[in-house]
């Protein structure tokens, strides 16, 4: 079951403070300062007043801010844009995580997996260790589906031995695609269960082809769908309960 809420009762302060809004004092503070309001409460004041949050979804704002669900564990989709790095440290382009507010980076979410700086689409983050093991961990085999641009015509040859298997240059393992089909002339749309490092682009190489261009459309039952590059959205309880089943 998605990790949907919180402790079941909770202070306003601890309430702001598990979901990422600042330290305790900080927390503390917006609630003193009537910033906390939570839908179907109001504007709460009291530091020590006790909040159900266990009873139902709960979704909060503070300072008049976006509309925010309390979560035990977050569990959210971005559509990145090209031209971002998937590390908090990145060289030579901005990081992935500028994209996201402050509350989920306090949290500490990582990306799950990594997607090249040109390559754009589907890219998860979560808080949930557990979940991010899972899936990213081989055994699991968590499909992720491709669009990708080739350089060249794709033919039916190249097509069959990408599902047959090919060997990468410096690896001495045969990996194939879960499903593969041509999208249009120069295109394909590509399924792999693996993760391995540069791996469209090299398996694209080993046919003798080139990828030009790379979105990554679903990760498992997720997609960007309605998401402009760049934003972000929360995966809804029955899309995580998918996912945490994968």
């Amino acid at each position: 079951m998605p990790s949907r809420r919180a402790a079941q009762r909770m202070t306003p302060a601890e309430l702001l403070f598990s979901q990422g809004f600042g330290t305790r004092r900080e927390c503390a503070a917006l609630v003193a300062n009537a910033m906390l309001e939570i839908e179907g409460v109001g504007v709460v004041r009291e530091l020590d007043r006790e909040l159900d949050v266990a009873a139902s979804e709960v979704w909060f704002r503070v300072a008049g801010g976006e509309r925010w669900p309390v979560r035990a564990r977050a569990v959210v989709v971005l559509h990145k844009p090209a031209g971002f790095e998937c590390s908090l440290k990145p060289g030579r382009h901005p990081s992935v995580y500028a994209l996201l507010p402050a509350p989920l980076r306090a949290r500490g979410v990582q990306a799950v997996g990594r997607l090249d700086a040109d390559t754009t689409g589907v890219l998860l983050f979560t808080d949930d260790g557990a979940l991010l093991h899972r899936l990213t961990s081989p055994k699991h085999h968590v499909a992720k589906v491709y669009d990708v641009g080739c350089k060249h015509p794709v033919d039916a040859t190249q097509i069959e031995r990408l599902r047959a298997g090919v060997l990468l240059r410096d690896d001495d393992e045969t990996v194939r695609a879960a499903a593969c089909e041509a999208n249009g002339e120069r295109g394909l749309v590509l399924t792999l269960t693996e993760g391995k490092y540069h791996q469209v682009k090299r398996m694209v190489a080993a046919v003798g082809n080139r990828v030009e261009s790379l979105m990554r459309t679903a990760f498992g039952p997720v997609g960007a769908e309605g998401l402009a590059p760049g934003e972000w959205r929360w995966l809804d309880p029955a899309l995580e309960t998918a996912l945490r089943r994968r």
